[in-house]
């Protein structure tokens, strides 16, 4: 176990994707606009609204008097849902009653007006307001509009306005990820009062992976009686006083399963189960055996990545998933089924004499072809049973019948080809709709996959490619943002990495084109915080703290201390001491000051602090010769892999977390001031090396050992050659997880220096890893 007083964070995808998604967050910050900029007549309503009109005439003041009135059963659940939603957003509790008055707040169902399938109109004036729709679908999302406008600091005043609103795609989704990590129905529950609070209508729920099976099967028992169970790595799966394993389960019965769909239903949201199929199916080959391609037996992994084990090809395997498939077919209403088709290494099929003769038996050219016929039946079986087929899109690779619907994540390519082959698509591309990866280079951000997909980038993306045919853009039904949960561990990780960058997507989703403004959204965004707060969602912090870059004059005592904020709102701070307000001197440039130095800062929109405390930097002459491996840059070289890795206890709380570059573990200090300088002490961990990457994994470098168990190396330049410096590596670190080392540098070495720190010898199943690099004077 690794215990240290900080907290910060990263993860992985792939190799490849690593790479592809490196410049991804210096494009987006590059890209943003200085700040936020409300647009003329702009409502503080998240998503905007397709049409509004303000005319003349008094506000209108809603209080706990004000009269709330609904004729018939669904118009009175919409006011009931009105009036709960404005009460747990922070307004006023009012109620609601059958009637037909002209004052207060009216919903009127009316199925012959034109406002489309989730459509409404909103008209307010000194007298009241009235929402009325064609569905009960568009009136709720017209009471969410309303309850908007009379929270996030209006103080329930109502402007006089007219509102024409209806979506521009029909699906907008949020998928969560249950298998990697688990989470209980009352979290699930307010997720889906998040998402229909901002209009969001599709929860794909993926219930089954390599770590777990989630879901009750009653023909199948063991899928939850063996799948649902793994023991975590390391020091998280023992018991730390009897050294036992500790087992991490979970599962929903299908009653629960019912409840979420249920819950869902009465908030026009859509609930889409995924069953991974031929990958990711580790946790059901191990419960049932035979299902798989090799003989060796098999357990729910505890490791993170891309793993080979796949479904085998016999029809006792394909009767198994058509008899699954029943189940869910029973439990889920939607009209659509995911089954993954992701990630499907094909290592074991093309080593298996079995699956080649199948194979040959099937027809089926090479692996594509035998993973196509998979999903051809499934396809089939489905829509024998008035259900659509839904799959990411490897499922394009080997031919795919024309009513299957592909979910575009490996970018936007796959998207626009299956577009522009006459199939459905769902836009959720890696590169901007991915919620797990980091979305500020904050070291204060939670474990996440590698770089950064900032809100920027999550507003700034459109579903609906430009080299799309016109005739064939109907075919993007919409888009959705996707929550894997290797590194979730906790509901608090998991809001931080939806909230605020899934109200982005939401007005992706709902508004038109022309009508979204990112510098608009942000001055909407302190207004919907407030909602989030009062709703108590645990929205990210990260992009509304203040970030700090210094630089030391050591012979003058002092530093220079530049600071910013992901999202370009407005910095005051103080160096006295004092609380920071907004009447605190706002920040301009860089700030020039004696050390030592107690500097505090926070972000203000309109007077309101955006974050709930300031950010505090004590900054003294010997902070400044330390670093942690957050601050440090990773060394040069071919195939980098970055991540933010936990460490693997305690099982439960909090956790060391390492910036590694897996494939290359050497940290870099780069133009380091030396002068002066006698040696560099580094605090070290060591880690399980928990993950896989199939094809990925030998691009590993290991620089060689010399020694028993390896060594520390500094070195400089460009982080090779003669190292600078060397000191011998223990057998084990020690009882808190953790070495010291220090290594004396040549006292020929002057100025400013590259300095890189790495760890020789092939150390797997465990790694070094970095935590804190210090120059100390002579």
């Amino acid at each position: 176990m690794h215990t240290r007083t900080r907290r910060t964070s990263l993860s992985l995808l792939s190799f490849a994707l690593a790479l592809s998604l490196a410049p991804l967050a210096q494009a987006a910050d590059a890209q943003a606009p200085a700040g936020p900029k409300a647009l003329p007549g702009s409502l503080m309503v998240i998503p905007a609204p397709a049409k509004v009109d303000r005319i003349d005439g008094a506000d209108y003041t809603v209080t706990a008097a004000t009269p709330v009135r609904a004729q018939g059963q669904a118009a009175q659940r919409v006011a009931t849902q009105f009036a709960t939603l404005l009460r747990d957003s922070g307004g006023p509790a009012v109620t609601v009653s059958e009637g037909r008055g002209k004052d207060g707040i009216r919903f009127i169902l009316d199925a012959a007006l034109r406002t489309g399938a989730e459509g409404y109109q909103l008209r307010s004036d000194a007298r009241g307001a009235t929402v009325q729709a064609a569905t009960e679908a568009g009136l709720f999302y017209g009471a969410a509009t309303l309850s908007q406008l009379l929270t996030g600091g209006s103080d329930g005043k109502l402007p006089a306005l007219r509102i024409d609103d209806a979506p521009r795609f029909s699906w907008r989704g949020l998928m969560l990820d249950s298998a990697r990590h688990f989470q209980s129905l009352d979290e699930i529950k307010q997720v889906l009062d998040a998402m229909a609070e901002q209009k969001l209508n599709t929860f794909h729920w993926h219930l089954t992976d390599d770590q777990g099976w989630r879901m009750e099967i009653k023909r199948y028992p063991k899928l939850t009686g063996i799948g649902s169970c793994r023991i975590p790595a390391g020091d998280g799966g023992r018991d730390p006083v009897t050294g036992a394993e500790r087992p991490y389960c979970g599962f929903y019965t299908q009653d629960q399963i019912r409840e979420v769909i249920a819950y869902a239903a009465a908030r026009h949201i859509q609930v889409i189960p995924e069953i991974d199929v031929p990958g990711h199916a580790t946790a059901a080959i191990a419960a049932y055996p035979e299902l798989g391609t090799i003989d060796t037996p098999l357990k729910p992994l505890s490791e993170w990545g891309v793993f080979p084990n796949l479904f085998n090809t016999e029809d006792s395997t394909f009767e198994f998933l058509e008899n699954v498939l029943e189940e869910v077919i029973a439990l889920f209403p939607a009209t659509y089924v995911h089954v993954g088709g992701d990630e499907a290494v094909k290592d074991q099929w093309e080593a298996s004499a079995r699956v080649q003769a199948r194979m040959r038996e099937l027809g089926a050219g090479d692996e594509m072809e035998m993973q196509s016929h998979i999903i051809k039946r499934l396809e089939t079986f489905l829509e024998q049973h008035d259900r659509r087929l839904i799959g990411w899109d490897e499922i394009l690779e080997g031919g795919l019948p024309p009513e299957a619907t592909v979910m575009s994540w490996r970018g936007t390519e796959g998207g626009l080809k299956a577009a522009s082959e006459g199939h459905d698509v769902v836009m959720s591309p890696v590169t901007d709709m991915y919620m797990d990866y980091l979305q500020t280079n904050s070291p204060n951000e939670p474990p996440g996959r590698p770089a950064a997909i900032p809100l920027a980038r999550v507003y700034g993306f459109e579903p609906v490619p430009d080299a799309l045919a016109k005739d064939k853009q109907h075919h993007i039904l919409g888009l959705q943002a996707n929550m894997f949960t290797e590194h979730t561990r906790s509901y608090a990780r998991l809001q931080h990495n939806l909230f605020p960058r899934l109200a982005a997507v939401a007005e992706t989703g709902w508004s038109p084109r022309e009508r979204r403004d990112y510098a608009d959204f942000l001055a909407r965004l302190p207004a919907q915080l407030q909602r989030y707060q009062a709703m108590g969602i645990a929205y990210a912090q990260t992009p509304f703290q203040v970030e700090l870059d210094s630089h030391d004059d050591r012979s003058a005592g002092t530093a220079t201390l530049a600071l910013s904020t992901p999202l370009g709102y407005d910095i005051h701070y103080s160096v006295d001491g004092s609380a920071v307000t907004a009447q605190s001197p706002r920040y301009t440039a860089p700030l020039q000051q004696p050390l030592p130095v107690a500097l505090q800062a926070a972000t203000f929109f309109n007077g309101q602090a955006l974050a709930k405390a300031a950010s505090r930097f004590d900054v003294t002459a010997a902070s400044l010769l330390s670093r942690t491996d957050e601050h440090l840059a990773q060394c040069p070289g071919d195939g980098q892999l970055l991540l933010r890795l936990e460490d693997d206890g305690p099982a439960e709380g909090e956790r060391a977390i390492f910036n590694v570059d897996i494939f290359n573990p050497c940290w870099l200090w780069k133009e380091a001031d030396v002068d002066g300088i006698a040696s560099v002490r580094i605090r070290a961990g060591r880690i399980p090396y928990y993950f896989q990457l199939a094809h990925d994994e030998p691009n590993r470098r290991f620089a060689p050992k010399r020694g028993a168990h390896g060594e520390m190396d500094i070195l400089g330049g460009q982080c090779d050659g003669k190292p600078l410096a060397s000191v011998k590596l223990p057998a084990a670190p020690g009882a808190d997880g953790f070495i010291t080392l220090e290594a004396a540098l040549p006292r020929s070495l002057k100025g400013s220096q590259n300095l890189c720190v790495r760890f020789t010898g092939d150390t797997r199943p465990t790694m070094w890893v970095l935590d804190e690099m210090t120059l100390l004077p002579r």
